[in-house]
């Protein structure tokens, strides 16, 4: 695996690992959330929950792809990445 693709590789599984703090702890205060509030966040929680699940598959096919693929790879999933980054911060939003 090339410098650049590790480098790249190590950053966005350190923001992944500090997104899962931050789920972590919404799913601490759904749990403490009023009933109304409680089924609306946790249908949030569990697209997060998707969302994380097709970003980590996204991120394997970049550290598995050819030195060729990878870069295509990149492009595609930051698209992906910028989505699932706004989800984050608009759920975590709500408890702020």
């Amino acid at each position: 695996m090339s410098e650049s693709r590790k480098a790249y590789v190590e950053k966005l599984k350190a923001q992944l690992d500090e997104w899962n703090a931050d789920i972590d702890k919404y799913e601490a205060k759904v749990k403490k959330a009023e009933a109304e509030f409680k089924v609306k966040y946790e249908d949030e929680l569990v697209k997060l929950h998707q969302q994380r699940t097709q970003i980590k598959a996204k991120l394997a096919e970049i550290q598995n792809a050819s030195e060729e693929a990878w870069e295509d790879l990149r492009y595609a999933f930051e698209k992906s990445w910028d989505i699932y980054k706004e989800s984050i911060e608009k759920a975590m939003s709500r408890f702020k």
